[in-house]
């Protein structure tokens, strides 16, 4: 299982945060972020029983997209100051339970989870949990992607099939949706004036980029226009939206077995002054049982 780290602790925190539940400790660390985080984690190790798991992060906001784009995630705010010290906390608690964090320098977590799940051998089947639907670009034989839905263990699964009787794409051809269609959350506008039904359409008679532009003259006059003008856009675009799975990460499946010390992580856990999770600690050791 390859955990999308950053999506869940933002996911955690902010669904706590609306109401002002931070969980200061003695320390006066914010931990509610953290506490969710691991919630999330463990019921999933519970759902799925994983033999293996890594947890990928972010590694600041400065990216080779940043490099391609300098409004690439421009539009997104600084952290709340009760989330910035959970950030090297969470890492911490993770290292607890023996599972590798991984993350480089210019890359995102996405790239990091791509390139282990592209990189693994091909008998060894793939949870990606995550709350961030780009990831659904990855999907393939062998890749599952686990959504997290509202609470925990709540999960939507999609499969490569899953995914083309929702979309009637192939997962990878999200890649060039998102570049006709852009992607406000990663403030990157693809063709303006093309929304996602009319990228979909697009890419479902056309495959790709190159044969949507291929055919610009079967495309309605303002489609063609739209896309004439926004030429150079539409191929940066499509650059940002695709994960890379070529990050050059230190990792061994090895390290990855998920064994979990469970006097090490109360040991962690009583530090940190964490109270009730032992309970989703239980739950996973019930499964291995």
């Amino acid at each position: 299982m390859l955990v999308d780290g950053m999506a869940l602790l933002f996911r955690a925190f902010f669904a706590t945060a609306v109401t002002g539940q931070f969980m200061i400790n003695s320390k006066g660390v914010p931990t509610n972020g953290v506490q969710g985080f691991l919630k999330h984690m463990l019921t999933a190790f519970s759902s799925f029983n994983p033999s293996h798991a890594v947890v990928c992060w972010d590694m600041g906001s400065k990216t080779f997209r940043t490099e391609m784009f300098q409004d690439y995630k421009g539009n997104r705010g600084e952290a709340p100051v009760e989330l910035i010290p959970q950030f090297d906390l969470v890492k911490e608690v993770v290292e607890a339970f023996d599972i590798p964090n991984i993350g480089l320098a210019g890359y995102e977590a996405d790239d990091c989870i791509g390139t282990i799940a592209k990189n693994l051998d091909e008998d060894v089947d793939i949870y990606i949990l995550t709350g961030d639907r780009d990831i659904l670009q990855l999907l393939d034989e062998r890749i599952k992607v686990v959504l997290l839905q509202k609470g925990f263990g709540n999960y939507l699964v999609h499969t490569k099939d899953t995914f083309f009787e929702e979309k009637g794409i192939k997962p990878h051809q999200m890649i060039d949706v998102k570049a006709l269609m852009g992607d406000p959350s990663d403030n990157y506008p693809g063709v303006r004036g093309i929304g996602e039904k009319t990228a979909l359409k697009l890419i479902q008679q056309f495959e790709h980029v190159d044969g949507v532009i291929a055919n610009l003259d079967q495309l309605t006059k303002a489609q063609k226009t739209k896309i004439e003008e926004d030429l150079e856009m539409l191929h940066l675009s499509r650059k940002l939206a695709e994960i890379h799975c070529e990050v050059p990460i230190e990792y061994s499946f090895e390290e990855a077995i998920l064994n979990i010390n469970r006097d090490k992580v109360l040991d962690k856990f009583a530090e940190v002054e964490f109270k009730g999770l032992t309970r989703f600690l239980q739950m996973n050791e019930e499964n291995v049982g």
